[in-house]
């Protein structure tokens, strides 16, 4: 299992990460999503050791991942699948990989048929399409048969068979009892993938529930209801007679009607006692990218104005934020904190400032603290407990970083 405690992540005057705490459970594939630069990477990164939080911790089965021991053999992950020497064969990049984690060559074969590649094994990797890397990617995350998997983008450059079978491989995965953590912007994919999410914004928790939660908490249902076409008055029967029973009725522009506040089996008993035929009764539900967009609407930093002179999105009001559905939000134990401030600015802002509505939860038996006024010291961050240390035979494995500087993704 994953965890995050008050992880916050900060570079000079930009807050990446701020006060974020998750739980990534085993037997569940867990999509992570986010517009870009809200702390995704970032937030991967200091899960595998390549970042330093600037406070909080994050832990893996109890452990920070520099104090795994053997960690390729628990932990495998897809960060840059372009980070291959390009003159190096698929098998030889995997079978360096091996020999530094003790891990048998025999294995390094196993993940190339996995993955697709083996006919294709001794070839430099500077020749491989973005499909391809990406496989070789997943082979060297799967290497060490790892019980705690990281995923980003693992869809990218692949097609329609690829994707397919990405999406396979994590189900299986999930459904052996392991951790699948996935960070993706592909939301009919995450969709057809996940089983639970945790979207971040800004670098802060906005949601964290399963997707049929998240659909239900981001988007309202509705019934499509249809008439004959060549009987208009039909039509107009219908909908007053559901009005009346209040319900409420919206055109649309293909001459069906949207209703809501009325559940399907009253509508058709409302069409019958009216003597009003159907063509068409049947129930709508938002999709992912629908709840997602509604969520996210306040929390994106690259927006095209060409977007809101067409309408396709609606400006929020000034200073207005999307309704944010924590689970325990409200309940005695859970407390806002403050929002995300330049380095060495107040933590709680100044006279005036407004609430944050995102919510982080006080463990059991505990008081919730109280908001400091303004003005009042910062509240010192508690150093995070000691993990376990891991056995004085082993030491921790080397952790590498062969991406390109760090930057707030």
């Amino acid at each position: 299992m994953i965890e995050a405690v008050g992880l916050t992540k900060r570079y000079g005057d930009k807050t990446a990460v701020y006060n974020l705490s998750f739980q990534v459970r085993p037997g569940a594939v867990t999509g992570f999503l986010g517009p870009n630069g809200s702390g995704k990477s970032t937030t991967m990164r200091m899960i595998l050791g390549l970042d330093n939080p600037t406070s909080g911790r994050v832990t893996i089965g109890g452990y920070p991942y520099r104090k795994l021991p053997n960690a390729p053999r628990q932990v495998g992950a897809l960060i840059d699948a372009k980070a291959v020497h390009g003159g190096r064969s698929a098998r030889n990049h995997l079978l360096s990989l091996a020999q530094l984690s003790g891990i048998p060559a025999r294995r390094v074969d196993e993940v190339l048929g996995v993955v697709g590649l083996q006919d294709v094994a001794r070839k430099r990797s500077r020749g491989f399409s973005l499909g391809m890397g990406q496989r070789l990617g997943i082979a060297a995350a799967l290497l060490g048969d790892p019980q705690v998997l990281l995923f980003d983008e693992p869809v990218n450059g692949l097609d329609p068979e690829g994707i397919l079978w990405v999406r396979n491989l994590m189900k299986a995965l999930a459904a052996e009892g392991r951790t699948v953590f996935v960070s993706s912007h592909l939301m009919s994919e995450m969709a057809l993938t996940a089983d639970h999410l945790i979207v971040i914004g800004r670098g802060q928790l906005l949601a964290d529930m399963s997707v049929r939660d998240f659909i239900s908490a981001n988007s309202a249902g509705f019934a499509r209801v249809r008439t004959p076409d060549t009987e208009p008055h039909l039509r107009e029967k219908l909908s007053l007679a559901l009005t009346e029973a209040g319900g409420q009725v919206l055109p649309e522009q293909d001459g069906a009607l949207r209703v809501t506040g009325l559940a399907l089996p009253r509508i058709s008993d409302l069409a019958h006692e009216a003597g009003v035929r159907l063509w068409e009764l049947s129930p709508h539900q938002a999709s992912l990218e629908e709840a997602y967009m509604r969520m996210t609407q306040g929390v994106v930093d690259y927006r095209s104005t060409a977007d809101q002179k067409a309408g396709l999105q609606q400006p929020l009001p000034p200073g207005a934020q999307p309704p944010v559905p924590v689970p325990g939000q409200g309940q005695p134990g859970w407390y806002a904190p403050p929002p995300p401030q330049h380095a060495g600015a107040h933590p709680y802002g100044g006279p005036g400032a407004a609430p944050q509505p995102y919510a982080q939860p006080v463990p059991q038996g505990q008081a919730a603290p109280a908001q400091p006024p303004a003005g009042a010291p910062a509240p010192a961050v508690p150093a995070a407990a000691p993990a376990a240390s891991a056995p004085s035979s082993v030491s921790p494995a080397p952790v590498t970083d062969p991406t390109k500087s760090e930057d707030a993704r």
